[in-house]
Parts: structure tokens; sequence; C-alpha cells
């Protein structure tokens, strides 16, 4: 599609992004947008267009509003601005009330205007006028913010893609690399409950312990809580865990759910998580993008593509209850021994191929929950960050004290969701840490998603 030659790889830029010149900026900016072109160029023209339900969107509407993104700093902030020759605001913004009345996201794929040759030609504009801007102008601290907040904006989407193509196509979806995960050495592990103390803990975001690293204002403002002491599973639930849920009557038994849950699991006839199907035989297996395969074959992966409720009935199954956000946040990011938080649960450095599974691990799919002994916390708790995010009991509100630093964006959200902590296989590497804030419904499961229960 487009050669962006010269750009940096996101494995290599630093978690700190404060300070960056114009032309690292435009160096990351390239590198962003070259990780969405690879996530798309396995697909064939036919693939772009195609919404196979209300909740996702088209491959082209995602290029294309990531672009359209951009185009609305480049109006507010450079000078020398050339308006496209045509206008897809009409298509492409997704929920801005201020640039206009949105295009019902359910009908992304009724339209087959824009083509995708004319998103792809709107792509690779806006790349020009980007690199135009960065070489004219010097950046104020308004403007590196604003375009800090679209690169993150574009791994959201990033993420959002694997979760609609997953959707798309499940196995018929080929990747260009398939890495694998390392391989545990050493005395293995099992799984058992972490006692953790509780007191008081400073839950949230710490920018001036983290100045010159981004955050969402969600994150925000650090602040205390108390909790109780609590346990919690070192390892996420897998799909062996759930299978005894599923093989003893779980999906069936009214008693392990919530009101509205179990009305989701009749209307919509669930009996196990998204994907998963019974061959002739009766076994189970899923398609996925590692293909065809039977779940006994990967009976220590965490379970995903499961709902709130699902997570939530399972835990009252096994005597337990999903975490708070609070509870979770602690697990993973404090250090007894430094009394301090951690920005990741195994330190402050960058995620990479030893201590976490995240999009440029390039697995393609949850791993062994063991499988990285780097990326454990410091209470023991594996695959917090990667992997799967995970559900916790958490209504997603604002923080005590919250103020609003990107307008239209994620506090417009606040109410009648759950908060998702950690990151997954499909989270690019800079787009997540222990205090990143994910929200979805209850009843939502097309996202890459698990969980771990407390007590």
């Amino acid at each position: 599609m487009e050669n962006q030659n010269n750009s940096i790889n996101v494995n290599e830029v630093e978690s700190s992004l404060s300070g960056l010149s114009s032309n690292e900026m435009f160096n990351l900016f390239k590198s962003v947008r070259r990780q969405t072109i690879e996530l798309c160029e396995p697909l064939a023209i036919e693939d772009y267009v195609v919404q196979t339900d209300t909740f996702m969107s088209p491959p082209r509407w995602h290029l294309g509003h990531v672009s359209w993104f951009y185009e609305q700093l480049l109006k507010k902030y450079y000078k020398d601005f050339k308006p496209h020759k045509s206008d897809f605001s009409f298509y492409l913004n997704s929920y801005y009330q201020s640039f206009g009345t949105p295009f019902n996201k359910a009908k992304r794929g009724t339209i087959s205007r824009p083509t995708v040759n004319e998103t792809i030609d709107y792509w690779r504009w806006i790349n020009m006028q980007v690199s135009a801007f960065f070489k004219d102008n010097k950046l104020d601290d308004e403007v590196y913010k604003m375009f800090l907040l679209a690169y993150n904006h574009e791994w959201q989407h990033q993420e959002l893609l694997v979760y609609d193509i997953q959707h798309l196509l499940q196995d018929k979806y080929d990747p260009k690399v398939i890495k694998y995960p390392p391989k545990h050495v050493g005395t293995p592990h099992k799984k058992e409950m972490i006692k953790i103390k509780g007191g008081i803990f400073e839950l949230g975001f710490n920018p001036e312990k983290w100045n010159d690293y981004f955050a969402y204002d969600i994150e925000m403002p650090m602040h205390k809580v108390y909790l109780n002491d609590y346990e919690i599973d070192n390892a996420p639930v897998t799909n062996e865990d759930f299978l005894q849920f599923i093989n003893d009557g779980g999906y069936k038994n009214f008693k392990y759910w919530l009101s509205d849950g179990w009305e989701t699991v009749n209307k919509n006839r669930w009996e196990a998580p998204l994907y998963w199907e019974k061959d002739e035989n009766g076994k189970w297996f899923k398609s996925d993008f590692k293909g065809k395969r039977f779940i006994e074959d990967f009976p220590d992966e965490p379970v995903i593509n499961i709902s709130y409720y699902e997570a939530d009935a399972y835990a009252r199954w096994a005597g337990k209850r999903l975490p708070t956000e609070a509870e979770w946040e602690k697990a993973a990011s404090w250090d007894e021994d430094k009394n301090a938080k951690r920005l990741y649960p195994w330190g402050d450095d960058n995620p990479n191929d030893v201590n976490s599974n995240l999009l440029e691990s390039k697995v393609w799919a949850p791993t062994n929950v063991f499988a990285y002994e780097k990326g454990k916390s410091y209470f023991g708790c594996h695959a917090m960050v990667g992997d799967c995010w995970e559900w916790t009991q958490s209504e997603y509100m604002a923080y005590p004290g919250f103020k609003s630093g990107f307008a239209e964006y994620n506090d417009k959200w606040f109410g009648n969701q759950k908060v998702l902590r950690g990151g997954s296989f499909g989270t690019p590497r800079l787009s997540t840490r222990n205090t990143y804030r994910n929200f979805f419904r209850p009843e939502e499961r097309w996202l890459i998603n698990g969980f771990r229960c407390a007590k």
C-alpha cells in the first residue's frame, strides 16, 4: 500500500514519549501508521467493506477514521493545510458531536463509498500532509500533546481492528508473521491464590513519578482507597478451568448468574465462549488466528471472548468473585520491598518479547498463563499485562477529582460499563500499563477478554 521507508520500530521506542523532536515525532507517526497497514495487508479487497455485526466496523472504516482524526488536528494547527478533494467526515466521524452528526455505527457496512481505493488515497494524502506539517512547524506543548493522543488513538484502533478481523475471518486471516512465546524453564508453576495485605492504596497513574509517560485523563487523579485483606489468582482462568464450569452445567443453572446475565444467556442461547463450537463427536474447538484448534489441545491458555456475565457466573460457581480494579492494580503494581508502585507488573521497563504477549509479539493468540516468567508481578501474579484483558467488578466511573483532558473522548462513556485491566495479544506495547482502564458493556465478548478471580 504505502512505502514507509526509514520508519522506526515501535519496539525500539521508549515508553517515555516526552521531549521527542519534530523529526522523532514524525518517525513515530510513520511507525504507528505502518503497524496499522500491516494488519490490513493480509486482507482481500472484499474484506475491507464487510460488517459482520452491529458492534464491529469494516476495516475500511478504521483506516479512514484514524486518518480523519489526524485531519482534524491539521485543520486546527496547520496554517498551510490543504483540504482533501473529498470530505469524508459524514462517514468517518465516530461519535464526536462537535464535528457533526456521526454516521450510524451499526450501518457502516451498508454503503460502498468512500471506496477502498478512495480510502487508501485519503490515507496517503494524510501522511503527506502530516509530513509537511512536521517539516514546517515546531511543536508547542498543546500540539505535542494532541499528536500523542492521536498516536494512542490509532493504537486503540489497531486493537479494535484485530477484534473485528477475528470476527470477520477467524481462521481465514493469515498474519504475515507468527512467532512462538518463550518456553518456561524451571520448576513448573501451579495455579493458586496469592494473599495480599489490605490497607491504604493509591489507585491510578502518578504524573509526578511518571511525568515522561503518556496516560489518559481517566487514569487520574491518583487517589487513596482502602482495601481489606484479599486473595487473587496468580494466573487468569484457563480453558481447562472454564470447561469444568461448562461440563458442570454452568450455563444451565440460573443460580450462578446475575439477572441480566441469565436473560442474556437465554436470549442468545449461549453455551460456551464466543467462537467455541462442538464437532460431530461433541468435542469443543475454536477457529481463530492459529486455525481450527481443539480446546483440549491448549488447556493452559486463558479463556477469552467471554462477557462480564460469564466471568461473574464462573467466579460464583467457583466460590469466588471478580476483583475490584483497585485489587487488580495493587496485585499488578505494588512492590512491597520498595514501598512503591510499578508502571508494569515487572517494573518500569518497556514491554518486550520476554515479559509480555502484546501485538508486536506477533503470537496471535493467548499463551500458557505461565509462559512469561519475567512478566510476573512482585506478588507472583502472572500474565497481568498481555494475553487478555481482565474483567473487574468495578463500574467505569470517574475517579474522585477527575478533570477531563480530552473533550468528547473517554469520559463521555462513564456509566453502564465495567472496567477491564491489563492488555491483550492485540494491544500495542505503548498502549497499556498497570493503570490503564479499558471499559466495555457487560454483555460484550468479541474483544480479547478473560479474567482472574479473587476472594
